[in-house]
């Protein structure tokens, strides 16, 4: 990411903030500290983006925090419109009343869950302290029953940021992508929008210096800002000032649509987790934002280990370019991810695969970004009986997680298992359902020993026979942050 001195010195003061512990100290004093201790953060936030503009429309809210020790217990969360909502009972005029949560959750260890109808959702924000906040998961889920974009559309709500890689968006004719933007705070931020293609930069002047105001979001579609159609394109998000949530929410007229999650930052060896074992299309997308071109041998960690697909051994990635290969049904009917590794690895590449399942007009996609490793843990919300799908992958060395299904949402109690995922594997899991669940319940995964490991979990519906789906990764969690203890009292450098 872009980070300049002030805003590393920014980021530290509100670690400071977040954590309650974190202490400036002089380079001389860092120098003498002892061993980082591991503290559960005390805030975070989460934006999500408006769901849909389509009447037809039904849009749920999941949220979910891991128990977490050492959290004390106080705390609360909860999800809001980004918008103050006018109060027409008010005589007084441009006052605003305080928009209703549309969730709030009880306890940790529980998943709370609110609802949205129809195309007037907006944008939420969302805030946990305490006990809530470590390892605090939204997950907003929707179903459009026709039209552009219909079928399963879920993303994961996400912390504001300054910088957002986004390969795998386009503007043809037959998609309709918008990048949301949703500021949470009181000053309004200043967004640039670039977009790469197959011959490098797009012209466009309608990306630059965008506004958007203070606790508010505003989709950008995408063909707006450039008069070039181009099937394969990569967005780039760089936010000049303030902090903005951001994802792309693309809508074909033929294949349904989804939401398309950022890339991780770019790095030198990626993973995209979770391909479906009856996905019938797989195409990926990859940039590399460096000057020099990337060479990426292309491997697909199957049940049985890392193989190649015939015909896709290496992507060569051109600098400033965006590159796509269609990989057709690379999984071949087994659970998959993909490994991209560089043969050098100084150039940093983004990277995406757009899915597709069904044939004929009963195809729906969706898509996987690059992702962080799960790390210590991580969780993803809005789990059912049936229709969820964990995929877990050990790329380089074998791993022991664990698997915890929390309690549902309306009842039942909380049930773990472990999984050992051998090194160049994937596996789908069979993952534990809560005892006596009721409603929808949550998956945490523990990292326990062993190499990384990522994940991906499918959430299926299929209606009138249209197999609608949508795929989201499990990042870390950064419900933990690392305090260094001081060996002095730097007090006396705060007066």
């Amino acid at each position: 990411m872009n980070r300049t001195t002030l805003s590393l010195l920014a980021g530290t003061v509100a670690l400071a903030a977040v954590t309650g512990f974190a202490t400036l100290s002089s380079p001389e004093a860092a120098s003498t500290a002892r061993t980082a201790a591991e503290l559960p953060v005390e805030r975070t936030s989460l934006l999500c983006p408006a769901p849909s503009t389509s009447e037809v429309a039904e849009t749920a809210y999941t949220s979910f925090t891991p128990v977490t020790k050492d959290t004390g217990s106080g705390g609360k969360a909860e999800l809001k419109a980004a918008t103050e909502e006018s109060d027409g009972k008010s005589k007084s005029k441009g006052r605003k009343k305080a928009a209703k949560p549309v969730l709030t959750p009880a306890e940790p260890g529980k998943p709370a869950t609110g609802d949205a109808s129809g195309g007037d959702a907006s944008a939420l924000v969302g805030t946990a302290e305490g006990k809530f906040a470590p390892g605090w998961t939204v997950q907003e889920t929707t179903e459009v029953a026709a039209g552009a974009g219909r079928g399963l559309q879920g993303v994961n709500c996400s912390a504001p940021d300054t910088e957002f890689w986004f390969p795998g968006v386009s503007t043809a004719a037959d998609r309709t992508d918008y990048v949301h933007l949703t500021n949470p705070d009181d000053s309004a931020a200043v967004v640039d929008i670039e977009l790469y293609g197959k011959d490098g930069a797009l012209d466009s002047t309608l990306g630059e210096g965008i506004t958007v105001a203070p606790h508010s979001s505003d989709p950008i579609l995408l063909s707006t800002l450039t008069e070039e159609k181009q099937e394969n394109l990569t967005v780039h998000v760089n936010v000049r000032s303030g902090r903005v949530g951001a994802a792309v929410q693309a809508l074909d007229d033929k294949l349904g649509g989804d939401w398309l999650a950022a890339s991780t930052d770019p790095s030198g060896s990626l993973v995209l987790p979770g391909i479906p074992k009856d996905a019938t299309a797989v195409r990926l997308v990859a940039f590399t934002p460096s000057d020099s071109d990337a060479d990426l041998k292309v491997q697909l960690a199957s049940p049985s280990g890392l193989i190649t697909p015939a015909g896709h051994e290496t992507l060569h990635v051109k600098g400033g370019m965006t590159t796509a290969v269609d990989l057709g049904d690379v999984t071949r009917g087994e659970a998959g991810s993909l490994v991209l590794t560089p043969t050098d690895a100084s150039v940093p590449v983004v990277a995406a695969v757009r899915v597709v399942r069904g044939k004929g007009g009963d195809q729906e996609t969706a898509f996987i970004p690059a992702t962080r490793p799960v790390g210590t843990r991580a969780t993803v919300a809005d789990n059912s009986a049936k229709g969820s799908t964990l995929s877990l992958t050990a790329p380089t060395r074998t791993a022991t997680v664990k698997v915890t299904a929390s309690a549902g949402s309306g009842g039942g109690e909380a049930v773990s298992k472990t999984f050992t995922i051998k090194a160049g594997t994937t596996q789908n899991v069979e993952a534990p359902s809560p005892t006596g669940l009721k409603g929808t319940y949550a998956l945490t995964v523990e990292h326990v020993s062993g190499g990384l490991v990522y994940g991906a979990r499918t959430l299926a519906a299929t209606e009138d026979g249209v197999p609608g789906f949508t795929i989201q990764t499990l990042p870390d969690d950064r419900g933990m942050v690392a305090v260094p203890e001081a060996d002095e009292d730097l007090s006396v450098l705060q007066k």
